[in-house]
């Protein structure tokens, strides 16, 4: 076994992956303090070629030395917005179509392996602030929660994990 060179992995490069179909997935950030943690999101978006990134309230944007040092590029290749209010985003998609879905332990939310994904739906998930997760007025917006199992003893997942462990198990149902 060898391990791959960089030259051999076959990536898209910054204007193929803007003409590539994306899937059906827009992230939206509620107050993500952390820049590490959005340049970690951002990588993680270019990876599973993400339409956008809705960066909402105190999250900082690009460019920002700390997020390029997470996100190694991937500013230039997922698109991205931001807006004053997250409540303003989330009004934003459902015009568009999209489902809104709040990734957050709440009464009825549905376990991440349960959610069902529908072939031509489009898809808004809103990952929250590290500590107060997503916000209640956000909660009251959307269509349905999911939360992901977690069996020890710690509540939550550090977000930028929880994107990935999002995304995915989604794209696993896309297929």
């Amino acid at each position: 076994m060898r391990k791959l060179l960089n030259s051999e992995l076959d990536r898209k490069s910054v204007a193929q992956f803007r003409n590539s179909e994306k899937s059906p997935f827009v992230l939206v950030l509620d107050n993500v303090r952390s820049q590490s943690n959005v340049g970690s999101i951002f990588r993680t978006a270019d990876a599973f070629l993400v339409k956008a990134i809705y960066l909402c309230g105190i999250t900082a944007t690009p460019p920002h030395r700390e997020i390029q040092k997470t996100a190694l590029g991937a500013t230039e290749s997922v698109e991205w917005k931001h807006y004053a209010n997250t409540s303003d985003a989330v009004t934003e998609l459902r015009n568009e179509g999209y489902m809104i879905i709040g990734i957050e332990q709440t009464e009825g939310s549905v376990e991440l392996q349960n959610m069902e994904i529908v072939n031509g739906e489009k898809y808004a998930l809103i990952f929250g602030h590290e500590v107060d997760g997503v916000d209640q007025e956000i909660i009251n917006l959307c269509d349905a929660c999911v939360e992901i199992p977690q069996f020890g003893t710690k509540h939550s997942f550090n977000i930028a994990i929880s994107v990935g462990i999002v995304l995915w198990e989604l794209n696993k149902m896309l297929k």
